[in-house]
């Protein structure tokens, strides 16, 4: 497991408290899950993907993750609907374990109010927050 100075955590994304970041890119957010919740599951060995065009609310699971470890939920930062799934991760799921802020993405939404990604933490407030669960 890494140590938490070992994390890339990128200056461009927004993060969630439960491990998801979000890249604003025009009308579509970009969402996964971060380095840090990647390198706690361990090996990623299958990944349950939405349909395009479910909505959900913030804070509502989309996407389950297997690993060797666990089963673990991933939850949607910001209300909106799905525009695009990355269907690579079902022949491919090491790729968020690989490339989490790349390759490893696993939604992209069209936010109900974009705005709401103000309200998310940066990398500053997302890392004092790992500092305070340790």
């Amino acid at each position: 497991m890494k140590e938490l100075n070992e994390l890339v955590l990128p200056e461009d994304r927004k993060y969630s408290s439960e491990h998801e970041w979000i890249l604003s890119e025009g009308d579509l957010l970009t969402v996964g899950i971060t380095d840090f919740a990647q390198d706690q599951l361990g090996d990623i060995v299958f990944v349950e993907l939405p349909e395009a065009g479910a909505a959900f609310e913030a804070g509502d699971e989309f996407s389950t993750l297997e690993s060797v470890k666990a089963v673990s939920e991933v939850y949607m930062p910001v209300s909106g609907e799905i525009a695009e799934v990355n269907e690579t991760l079902a022949d491919s799921p090491e790729l968020i374990n690989q490339d989490p802020y790349g390759q490893g993405w696993i939604v992209k939404i069209k936010a109900h109010d974009p705005s709401a990604v103000e309200g998310l933490l940066d990398k500053v407030a997302y890392f004092e927050m790992l500092k305070g669960e340790e």
